[in-house]
C-alpha cells in the first residue's frame, strides 16, 4: 500500500513554499532508502490565509502594513534568507497585489488525482513569488492552469462555478476543525501530522513511523 501524504497549504504563504521544496527532498530521500517501495501518493488541500479577504483582493502594500505593523519592512527578511537556503529567490518587493485564494485553489483541486496537481501547485507558487503576478486576474489564472496543462473545460469551471468556490470554502472551515492553525500542515497515512516548514530529515521520520505503524 503506497504511503499518503496530505498537504495542507495556501499558494501565498511563503513558508508553505518553502514547505514543499523540503518535502520534495524527503521524498526523494525516502525514495533512496526504500527503492523497492511503491512511490509516495502526495495530495494537495486548502487552506486560506486570509478566507475573508474580498475576491478581488487587496493592494499588497497596504495589507502588509495592516497585518504588521511596525514590523512591516523586516517581517519578511528571515523567510528570505531560509528561501534562498533552499533555492527560492523570494521577490516580495514585486508583489502589488495580496489576492483572494479560493479560485487558484479551485485550480489546483481541479487536478486531484493526477500528476498535474503538483505541477499546478508548483505554478501558482512560482506565479506569486517569483513572478509576481495578479493571482486575483482570472486571466492570469487561466494562462498559468493552460500552461501546467489542465484541460480547458476544468479550468472554466474551477474558475467560474459556484460549486467549486463553495467545495474550497468547505475545505478550508474542515481544516480549521481538524485544528488546523497554521500551514503548511502534513498528514502522513492520515494519522500522523506534522505542522510547519519541518526539515527533510524530521518529514522522512514522519514517512518511516506512518509506513510502519
Amino acid at each position: 500500500m503506497s504511503l499518503t501524504v496530505d498537504v495542507i497549504s495556501d499558494v501565498v504563504c511563503p513558508w508553505c513554499y518553502i514547505g514543499k521544496v523540503k518535502l520534495q527532498a524527503a521524498l526523494d530521500q525516502f525514495k533512496k532508502e526504500n527503492p523497492g517501495s511503491q512511490a509516495p501518493t502526495v495530495r494537495w488541500h486548502p487552506f486560506q490565509l486570509n478566507p475573508d479577504l474580498q475576491a478581488e483582493g487587496v493592494e499588497r502594500a497596504l495589507y502588509v502594513s495592516q497585518k504588521f505593523g511596525d514590523r512591516a519592512a523586516t517581517v519578511y527578511d528571515r523567510v528570505k534568507g531560509v528561501g534562498l537556503e533552499v533555492g527560492i529567490e523570494f521577490a516580495f518587493d514585486k508583489i502589488k497585489r495580496q489576492p483572494n485564494t479560493r479560485k487558484a485553489h479551485s485550480l489546483i483541486a481541479a487536478c486531484e488525482g493526477t500528476h498535474l496537481q503538483e505541477l499546478m501547485v508548483q505554478a501558482l507558487f512560482d506565479a506569486y513569488f517569483i513572478q509576481a503576478q495578479d493571482l486575483t486576474n482570472d486571466r492570469v489564472l487561466e494562462q498559468i492552469a493552460t500552461q501546467v496543462g489542465l484541460d480547458h473545460q476544468l479550468i472554466q469551471e474551477a474558475l467560474h462555478s459556484p460549486e467549486a468556490v463553495l467545495r474550497i470554502e468547505e475545505a478550508d472551515v474542515q481544516a480549521r476543525q481538524m485544528g488546523v492553525q497554521g500551514v503548511p500542515f502534513f498528514v502522513f497515512n492520515g494519522k500522523l501530522a506534522v505542522s510547519g516548514a519541518q526539515s527533510p530529515e524530521t518529514l522522512v521520520q514522519a514517512m518511516e513511523q506512518a509506513s510502519s505503524s
